[in-house]
């Protein structure tokens, strides 16, 4: 089961941070981000990938979940 972390209508760096935050506290859980713009996106693939995840994008008119998996 992954976590979901909400972040739509949150500014960038506190999407990552909330990211940073979950994959620090359990680092072998899949987690699943939900966020509302495209620099939101682009910064937390950066991340997790940096940190050896694995990052996939759906997109949903508007809404984007990053799904994140070690």
């Amino acid at each position: 089961m992954a976590n979901i972390i909400d972040a739509r209508g949150r500014s960038c760096p506190e999407p990552v941070i909330m990211t940073k935050n979950q994959i620090d506290s359990s680092p072998n859980i899949s987690l699943e981000v939900l966020v509302d713009t495209h620099v939101a996106v682009e910064n937390i693939t950066r991340f997790a990938t940096g940190k050896g995840y694995n990052v996939n994008v759906e997109e949903n008119n508007r809404d984007f979940k990053l799904i994140i998996k070690k």
